[in-house]
């Protein structure tokens, strides 16, 4: 019977669909192939399976600053083996009620790699999200939101008082005299409002455009919280559907309760690698041997 199903007719006509529609999730449409039977005459002709990668964009200019930035964490670890431990990174996510398209569960064969675009709704129902990751665990979620409940856009002033009433006040009993405090470039971050607030209790010790050491923008790859913290909470917190905003909304805060010491632990080891062993070492490319080969 496999021999049959892998004839000289059925790998020539899966080789000519290849070409016509590289997209295969699980059966192709136009042949009465098994999903194992096709996985493996995609293998016999070479093919591999490409997983949709998405990396924001580097600008020209952006490559030094990365390579700057990758060697001044370096000069801290090599000063502080420990100093992984010591920077609080922060971001801001949303997450749409409808879901997104999950990466892991979508292939595209082909002998080279592709690009692909899927389309989405322009205004889904969501949420806005922030948390921070660090050595001591992750503190959040906290919901940008009115009144009502509904998501609501984060301005200077909403970023200041998510600041002023949640996150500040658990430092003020804290030795916080080696920890820093990274942010991304959005304008809400980097107001000089925002910055002197920071400084009230991080004082010359953080990681932000404007402040005392630049972080690179477009470099989503390196803060934990987007290279792992939102793909893993949403990969969890969607897995029951939420059917509403305050599912979706318990669904994330349980994802993100569960993820534990050790595994924070990892996530930050894994940082100082790509500092050192893939951002410095490509002067500030994008870290291909991390985003295709792990």
């Amino acid at each position: 019977m496999c021999s049959s199903v892998r004839s000289i007719e059925n790998i020539a006509a899966v080789a000519q669909s290849v070409l016509e529609q590289p997209s295969i999730l699980t059966r192709h449409p136009n042949l009465n192939i098994s999903r194992i039977s096709l996985r493996r005459i995609l293998n016999n002709l070479g093919m591999k399976p490409n997983k949709v990668q998405l990396m924001q964009e580097l600008k020209p200019h952006d490559h030094p600053m990365r390579f700057r930035f990758a060697q001044w964490a370096e000069q801290r670890l090599i000063e502080d083996e420990h100093f992984y431990q010591k920077i609080i990174f922060s971001d801001e996510a949303h997450f749409h009620l409808g879901g997104y398209v999950n990466k892991q569960n979508c292939h595209i064969w082909g002998s080279e790699n592709t690009h692909v675009v899927m389309e989405k709704p322009m205004h889904p129902q969501r949420v806005t999200v922030w948390c921070d990751f660090w050595s001591s665990g992750i503190i959040g979620s906290f919901f940008f939101e009115n009144e009502q409940g509904a998501a609501v856009t984060v301005n200077g002033e909403r970023y200041r008082a998510m600041l002023n009433e949640f996150l500040l006040p658990k430092f003020l009993e804290k030795d916080t005299d080696d920890i820093w405090f990274q942010q991304d470039g959005t304008p809400c971050h980097t107001t000089n409002a925002t910055i002197d607030l920071l400084r009230t209790v991080f004082e010359n010790r953080i990681i932000s455009r404007n402040a005392n050491v630049n972080w690179s923008p477009r470099s989503c790859d390196l803060t934990p919280l987007d290279y792992f913290l939102w793909g893993i909470a949403k990969d969890e917190c969607y897995a029951n559907q939420p059917e509403t905003i305050q599912e979706l909304k318990h669904e994330i805060k349980v994802a993100i309760d569960e993820i534990r010491a050790h595994t924070v632990e990892n996530v930050l080891k894994n940082w100082v690698d790509r500092m050192g062993g893939y951002c410095a070492a490509s002067r500030g490319s994008h870290l291909n041997e991390i985003v295709f080969h792990i």
